[in-house]
């Protein structure tokens, strides 16, 4: 009989505003008989949290923290200086900064999985948390992955270094690899392997048949994601604007926070919803758990987030598998699960005129509405299970 699989799950500041795919994606894992140590570096920004779940994954949740000087001092013995001066070399004074940073959080790393029987370790980051866990691989031995969410240029320095000795790699989008295939080349592991995040479409799913939108409702707009000057928030409010000239009575939720717990770019966005004259119209929720989320979406007639880069959209994916008619942006990965007309609708990025005719099409045509939402839910399950994901590291894991 197998021995158990026993892995650590390296999450960067766990549990944010958007890590419900990774709390699935451990669930399903623990499905399938692993034993999961999730890690992570430090908690988040307490704005932040904002799950039903958060306590206990707090709770569970294996901190590195700031090392102790002793792991510290232990872990400068160790590190392959040879590499690391070649890695410097190209990189420069952020490799020396990032080194510094995860040198003895690595060492505690390498302490705590040998102590708890860890085989493996997973990063879904391909930032510091990558760099801890190669740097453990290269003082003790430990066997690691990662997974590539985004643009490289968003992980930092010392990418080869990060690449090179990890077991396999997933990344989310087939962009994103041939673009990885051109970056790193001979630093990429042998198997590397394209898969999306996914969503629990048992849990995002319709309780109801979709219903359109009549011409006595007020348009129900729900839209979820970081408050950050990418994701197009302010384009959607500007769209908003624009429906409302035209005499459409939409009513816009916006779920999500800024980096800093509402402190930052939510001040903006909150002083442009009243120069546009939408405080009646638009309403800011900050960050909401999962099921709040989910309820919101349900009760939209259409989802919208009009990001002007997204590597593919975890919030896209949740409306689709609720049902609910989806406008995104044809940027990033975002044409890999969105069919134009087909399962959802993509706009340009940075085009109010262009979001607001398309909110307008699907809200006065309930044929084509009623087409988006079937074919969208029909899209996630068939290819975007959260399922998928964790059979994938479970597999690979054991190899």
């Amino acid at each position: 009989m197998n021995e158990k699989l026993k892995i650590g799950y390296l999450v960067p500041q766990f549990p944010g505003q958007t890590h419900i795919f990774f709390w699935r994606e451990l669930q399903e894992l623990e499905k399938q008989s692993v034993d999961v140590q999730v890690i992570s570096t430090r908690l988040p920004p307490a704005g932040l949290i904002s799950h039903q779940w958060s306590k206990d994954a707090i709770a569970r949740t294996l901190y590195l923290g700031r090392p102790r000087l002793g792991d510290f001092l232990a872990g400068l013995l160790r590190l392959p200086y040879g590499e690391m001066l070649a890695a410097v070399r190209a990189d420069g004074k952020e490799m020396v900064k990032d080194i510094l940073i995860c040198a003895g959080a690595a060492r505690h790393l390498l302490r705590e999985t040998r102590a708890r029987g860890i085989t493996h370790v997973h990063a879904h980051s391909c930032g510091r948390a990558a760099l801890i866990c190669a740097l453990a691989n290269r003082m003790g031995g430990l066997s690691y992955s990662i997974t590539l969410h985004g643009p490289l240029l968003d992980y930092g320095v010392g990418q080869p270094f990060k690449w090179r000795h990890a077991s396999y790699a997933t990344i989310i989008t087939h962009k994103l690899f041939t673009e990885m295939q051109a970056a790193l080349g001979p630093d990429l592991p042998k198997r590397v392997f394209v898969q999306p995040m996914g969503v629990d479409t048992e849990r995002f799913c319709p309780t109801q048949p979709y219903q359109p939108p009549t011409p006595n409702e007020p348009l129900r707009l729900f839209s979820c994601g970081r408050l950050n000057r990418v994701k197009g928030h302010q384009d959607l409010m500007q769209a908003v604007a624009l429906l409302i000239e035209k005499g459409l009575n939409v009513q816009l939720e916006i779920a999500g926070e800024d980096d800093t717990g509402g402190h930052g770019y939510h001040q903006t966005l909150a002083a442009r919803i009243a120069e546009l004259g939408l405080l009646d119209h638009v309403r800011l929720l900050g960050a909401i758990d999962a099921d709040t989320v989910r309820d919101k979406l349900r009760s939209a007639h259409i989802f919208a987030l009009a990001s002007w880069a997204e590597p593919l959209g975890v919030a896209y994916m949740e409306a689709m598998a609720c049902g609910i008619p989806t406008i995104g942006t044809d940027a990033g990965g975002v044409p890999e699960l969105i069919e134009n007309n087909v399962n959802g609708v993509l706009v340009p990025p940075q085009n109010p005129q262009e979001l607001a005719d398309k909110i307008s099409e699907i809200a006065t045509n309930p044929d084509f509405a009623q087409s988006l939402s079937r074919n969208g839910r029909n899209r996630i399950v068939e290819h975007f299970r959260s399922t998928l994901g964790a059979e994938l590291l479970a597999r690979e894991s054991r190899l």
